[in-house]
């Protein structure tokens, strides 16, 4: 069983957990969600952006059914999505999830991202103008209002929907304004992060603030081409599985790179969350806790963080238009 963090209110949360974004076989996903908890995990990440939350609660129903675990063992997060911020859309939205997910509460309920979009469509999460075209743009929504989401996002502990809330994508200047006004503090902040982008100073910055990190993407994320081959779109993406330092040390102990970068990350007190829907991987992904990387191996490590340069999942290229938003992440 993976180790916890506590968070600011108590709750304690898994170190790891079973990311989903990119998932979407329903098949595949309610599989992989069912095989991570029967493998010993107790923490699945999805959002109502990935489209695939039904399919994680079939995996979790799934799972339950056997009596091997039950719904108070895992801790379940999902996502406001970017067509919902609005504070009179953040209620709709989660009870979507929960009636997706089949479930009665969210253990941690997520602002997605800082930037709005705007809601054309329920089912369309992320409306385009000019699509296919040299001056395709997402339809941002510019009046996207952090604190009066927060606000409402903080009534959906009070209604029991949520156990806690927090961010993602948030930097620094974001989390201060949430802070300033918050009765119900952010318990995490989940960012992309990895060795390449080690997100220093923004995790200094969630320390102050008693927030804790969830890295996404703590492999690289390799399935991002996906993203981008459904959008007629090719990229090159770097392979930190390959970098001859992680291969050092995956050699010195014997475990795979993925294992190498996964407890680099853990060992820094970073929850981590990657993606699989690959049974053997799953196991694998999960046996990161019987070894420990010693301070050498953490220190070579920490040398291949390039900063921002580092950065993978580059928002702009995701999100046509994305610097002209005022909540615009850099």
């Amino acid at each position: 069983m993976a180790p916890s963090v506590q968070l600011s209110n108590g709750m304690q949360m898994p170190l790891l957990g079973l990311g989903c974004w990119q998932a979407d076989d329903g098949k595949d996903v309610a599989v992989a969600v069912e095989a991570a908890l029967l493998a010993g995990y107790r923490h699945i990440d999805t959002a109502y952006f990935y489209a695939n939350e039904a399919d994680v609660g079939r995996g979790i129903k799934a799972a339950i059914a056997t009596g091997k675990v039950s719904r108070s063992d895992i801790f379940v997060t999902t996502k406001l999505p970017p067509i919902g911020m609005r504070p009179e859309r953040v209620e709709k939205y989660l009870r979507k999830s929960l009636k997706a997910l089949d479930l009665d509460y969210i253990d941690l309920y997520l602002v997605h991202h800082p930037v709005g979009f705007e809601e054309v469509d329920e089912n369309d999460n992320m409306p385009l103008e000019n699509p296919g075209t040299d001056k395709e743009k997402v339809k941002f929504d510019f009046s996207t209002d952090l604190i009066g989401i927060w606000k409402k996002m903080e009534s959906m502990v009070e209604l029991g929907l949520a156990k806690t809330i927090g961010i993602s994508n948030f930097n620094p200047r974001q989390m201060r304004k949430i802070m300033a006004i918050a009765k119900i503090p952010p318990t995490v902040n989940q960012v992309e992060c990895h060795v390449y982008f080690q997100q220093k100073e923004l995790r200094e910055a969630c320390k102050q603030h008693n927030i804790a990190v969830t890295a996404y993407g703590p492999l690289g994320s390799p399935g991002r081409k996906l993203f981008y081959e459904k959008q007629g779109k090719t990229i090159e993406l770097p392979d930190l599985l390959r970098n001859p330092v992680v291969r050092l040390v995956s050699d010195k102990h014997k475990r795979s790179a993925a294992q190498v970068l996964l407890r680099f990350i853990t060992q820094e007190g970073i929850i981590v969350i990657p993606k699989s829907t690959n049974e053997s991987r799953i196991k694998q992904n999960g046996d990161i806790f019987s070894f420990e990387l010693d301070e050498v191996d953490r220190q070579a490590l920490r040398s291949l963080d390039q900063g921002v340069a580092g950065t993978i999942f580059k928002f702009a290229e995701i999100f046509p238009g994305y610097e002209e938003h005022p909540e615009c992440f850099f």
